[in-house]
C-alpha cells in the first residue's frame, strides 16, 4: 500500500512539474513576443534603435539620462550615429581615463597621472565631435542626390511627405537613417517644419539649412518647388566640389596641428628615457609643476590656433 501511495505521489508531482514547465515556457514566449512588439513600436517612433545587441550598464544609463549631462551626451551620441547608449559611453570613458591615469603615473611621474586622465576626457569628447563631423560630411555629400530625388518625386505629383519617405528608402546611411526619423515623426503627427528643424539641429550645416528652408517655405507658401530643388541640386554639387578641393589643400595643415602636441608628449618620454627619474625630480617642486602646466597650455593654444587658422567656411 505504501509503495502504491509513493508511486501515485511521484506521478502526481511529475505531472505537476510538467504542467508548470509548460506554463512557464508559454509565459516566457508570450513575454518575448510582447517585448519584440514593444521594441518594434518604439523603433518606428525613433525612440529605440533597431538592434538586437544586449545593452550594458542599464542602471547607470537610466540614472545618467535623468541628469542634464546625460541628456546632452544623448544628443551628442544621436548626432554621431553610434550604436552606444550614454551609460555605455560614460563607463567606457571612465575606464579609459583610469587606464591613462595609471599609465601616465607609472611611465612618467605621479604628477602626470591626473593630466593623462584629463587628456582621456578630452580625447573622448573629441572622438564624439569627429564622429559627428564625419557624419555631417557624409550627409552633405548626399544632399545633391537627396534634392534630386525630392525634385523628381515632386514633379511626379507626390506630396512632400511621401517624397521624404521615398528618399529615406532609396538613400544609404546617414541620409536614409535621418530621413527615416523625419518620416516617422511625420507619421505620428509632428509638423513638417518641426521635423525638418530637428534634422537641421542634429546635423548642422549651411547646405542642410538651405535645403530645409527651401522645403519649409515651399510647403508654407507653395510655388515652384521643383525648379527650386533643381537649382539647389546644381548649387550643392558645386559646393561639394569646392569643399573637397579645400579639404585636400588643407590636409597638411591639419596634420601639423596634430603633430604639435604629439611632439610635446614625445619629448617627455624622450627626456625620461635619457635620464630615468628626470620627470619625477622636475615635477617634485611647485616651480617644475607650474612649468609643465604652462608648457601643456602653450601646446594646447598652438593646436587651437592652427586649427582656427586652417578653418575655411564655404
Amino acid at each position: 500500500m505504501e509503495l502504491h501511495t509513493l508511486v501515485r505521489l511521484t506521478t502526481g508531482v511529475t505531472l505537476l512539474t510538467c504542467v508548470l514547465a509548460v506554463a512557464g515556457v508559454r509565459a516566457y514566449a508570450a513575454g518575448r513576443a510582447q517585448r519584440a512588439a514593444l521594441v518594434d513600436r518604439l523603433s518606428q517612433t525613433g525612440q529605440e534603435p533597431l538592434t538586437g545587441r544586449r545593452r550594458r550598464f542599464r542602471t547607470l544609463d537610466r540614472r545618467l539620462r535623468r541628469t542634464a549631462l546625460g541628456r546632452r551626451l544623448e544628443l551628442r551620441l544621436a548626432a554621431t550615429g553610434l550604436d552606444v547608449t550614454p551609460g555605455e559611453f560614460f563607463a567606457y570613458m571612465l575606464a579609459a581615463v583610469a587606464a591613462l591615469w595609471l599609465i601616465g603615473q607609472a611611465t612618467l611621474a605621479p604628477f602626470f597621472g591626473p593630466l593623462a586622465g584629463l587628456l582621456g576626457v578630452w580625447a573622448a569628447l573629441q572622438f564624439l565631435n569627429w564622429q559627428r563631423q564625419k557624419r555631417i560630411e557624409r550627409f552633405i555629400n548626399q544632399l545633391p542626390e537627396l534634392a534630386r530625388i525630392l525634385a523628381n518625386a515632386t514633379q511626379a505629383g507626390l506630396a512632400l511627405r511621401t517624397a521624404i519617405g521615398m528618399a529615406a528608402e532609396e538613400l544609404e546611411a546617414p541620409a536614409g537613417e535621418e530621413l527615416s526619423k523625419v518620416s516617422d515623426q511625420l507619421a505620428i503627427g509632428h509638423s513638417l517644419d518641426d521635423a525638418l528643424q530637428e534634422l537641421a539641429d542634429r546635423l548642422p550645416s549651411r547646405e542642410l539649412v538651405v535645403l530645409v528652408t527651401t522645403l519649409v517655405l515651399s510647403n508654407r507658401a507653395g510655388g515652384q518647388v521643383v525648379s527650386a530643388l533643381r537649382n539647389l541640386t546644381e548649387t550643392l554639387e558645386e559646393r561639394k566640389e569646392t569643399r573637397r578641393e579645400i579639404r585636400t589643400q588643407l590636409s597638411q595643415v591639419t596634420m601639423t596641428s596634430y603633430a604639435v602636441p604629439v611632439l610635446g608628449i614625445g619629448a617627455l618620454f624622450l627626456m625620461n628615457g635619457v635620464k630615468d627619474g628626470a620627470l619625477d625630480r622636475m615635477t617634485g617642486s611647485p616651480v617644475g609643476q607650474a612649468c609643465v602646466l604652462v608648457a601643456f597650455a602653450m601646446y594646447a593654444v598652438g593646436f587651437v590656433l592652427i586649427r582656427r587658422m586652417s578653418r575655411i567656411d564655404v
